[in-house]
């Protein structure tokens, strides 16, 4: 088995800002950049029939996208596509996964290459979703976590942890003051950084959602999709994963990406828009204000002709209320994206007859 600093060369990692590439493990580059792998796995076949992949496997279906094997899996993915008519939408049911989120999708990837690469700890830094999923992950795989979380999160998500076997670490502060207290332990000690933020193969989990919408489509795509949008990892995952559809020739275009952000913590909104007056404390799941990976978000919006707004906590409220009178019990950081979904069509970035679809995030027996 190789040592967890010594990767094959299918996995060597490469910097998008100053161009170096890295035949070792590491978290960030010698730059400070987040790292990419090289080269992203395109299958060599051409756009298959539906009988053709066993969705049995879940996402893992589309392993010929994946940078590793299923080392660690629960059946995850192939979430649910309904339709939403009240929204005039299609929502993706991303909060059925094993542990209630997306999260599930960059975790089993992320911790699958961990045991490919014989790690023996992780840690990572979550303000809930993100850590419950790790944690859950990494017992799966057989790997010790400790997951850094802020004082304040929700006991439902602690104790998710806990009860995976992972060791919580509870942090006074900002989010950052918990990613500053993560990334002190990794510099200091020989954990690795299995973060959602910077771990590439994290995204290549969450470009899942990609491959899937495209096969619940026919081979097609929708007009818009609208996310939430922290550190934006599922929305570059979709973003990535329908670039590399094309790329394979599995599709033809690549739908307009919409990002939702809380206000007061809406740096990708607030480069674009005046954003709402006040702090949106509700959607507490994307709460980020430096997000890793913001220069290629804004690649990503410019290229597809998508924007990001942000929501005030009232709009958040008053979505969250509506999806669960009409049985879509989740929890509230998901409202944010149908709410911006609702203020993009007014301000007539979406049109009425376009076919949009909303992912639906996180779990409200959650909260």
């Amino acid at each position: 088995m190789p040592s967890p600093h010594s990767l094959p060369a299918r996995l060597r990692l490469a910097c998008p800002t100053c161009d170096s590439t890295h035949d070792e493990w590491r978290w960030r580059c010698t730059c400070g950049a987040p790292l990419d792998f090289a080269e992203t796995p395109l299958p060599a076949d051409s756009t298959p029939a539906a009988a053709d992949l066993d969705f049995r496997r879940g996402l893992w279906a589309f392993d010929d996208f994946l940078p590793t094997d299923p080392h660690a899996t629960l059946g995850e993915g192939m979430t649910p596509l309904v339709g939403a008519p009240e929204w005039d939408a299609s929502f993706k049911l991303e909060y059925v996964f094993p542990t209630g989120s997306f999260k599930d999708r960059g975790a089993t990837t992320m911790l699958s290459l961990a045991a490919e690469l014989g790690v023996e700890r992780v840690v990572e830094d979550s303000s809930g979703n993100a850590g419950a999923a790790v944690a859950t992950y990494a017992a799966r795989a057989g790997i010790d976590a400790e997951i850094y979380v802020p004082a304040s999160v929700k006991p439902s998500k602690l104790q998710a942890i806990e009860r995976a076997g992972a060791k919580p670490v509870r942090v006074e502060g900002s989010r950052q003051d918990v990613t500053d207290a993560c990334v002190e332990d990794v510099e200091d000690g020989d954990a690795w950084y299995a973060s959602h933020a910077w771990n590439p193969a994290f995204f290549a989990g969450t470009a899942t959602v990609a491959y899937e919408l495209a096969a619940q489509y026919d081979w097609d795509v929708p007009d818009a999709i609208v996310t939430p949008l922290g550190h934006g990892t599922l929305f570059l995952g979709a973003y990535r994963g329908f670039r590399a559809l094309r790329d394979a020739g599995w599709i033809d275009s690549i739908p307009r990406l919409y990002g939702a952000q809380a206000a007061g913590y809406a740096p990708i909104a607030d480069a674009l828009h005046r954003s709402p007056e006040g702090t949106n404390d509700v959607a507490d799941g994307i709460q980020i204000e430096n997000p890793v990976r913001e220069t290629e978000i804004h690649d990503a919006l410019e290229t597809t002709g998508g924007d990001a707004i942000a929501l005030s906590a009232d709009a958040v409220e008053d979505e969250l209320d509506r999806l669960h009178r009409h049985g879509f019990y989740t929890e509230p950081t998901c409202a944010v994206a149908p709410a911006a979904l609702r203020e993009l069509r007014t301000m007539g970035e979406i049109d009425a007859d376009d076919d949009v679809v909303v992912p639906l995030t996180g779990s409200g027996l959650k909260t």
